[in-house]
């Protein structure tokens, strides 16, 4: 979800939280950095659904560990970039990020299912 730049990402939550319930019944646990945590973020999460939100803290500080769910977090952001008009940041609507990011995943996806296939 893509909102304004002054709305904190914790604050954004509930209106991502609140849409993906419906399309996500599955998800049972939230897996969260620390700026999530606190009272105000666990109402928010009972509020919305029936999850359980996991705050993770890293135990070693100054090590460099790759963690594989963020990893694929990055690389789907790395591939996005190459998008020249998503290179920067500078649409004035949320909306229209939205737009140009689900633009530049549709283009990745088509590349790939147009791949020639050698195992066939």
């Amino acid at each position: 979800m893509v909102h304004r730049a002054s709305v904190q990402d914790r604050d954004g939550t509930r209106r991502l939280l609140r849409d993906d319930a419906r399309r996500f019944p599955s998800i049972i646990k939230i897996f969260a950095d620390a700026g999530y945590q606190g009272p105000k973020m666990a109402k928010v999460v009972a509020d919305t659904g029936n999850w359980q939100i996991e705050i993770v803290k890293r135990t070693e500080l100054h090590k460099f560990v790759v963690m594989p769910k963020r990893w694929i977090v990055e690389r789907t952001f790395a591939w996005i970039s190459r998008n020249r008009r998503l290179a920067r940041d500078f649409e004035r609507y949320a909306a229209t990020v939205v737009a140009f990011v689900r633009l530049a995943m549709i283009r990745i996806m088509l590349r790939r299912l147009t791949r020639l296939n050698p195992c066939s």
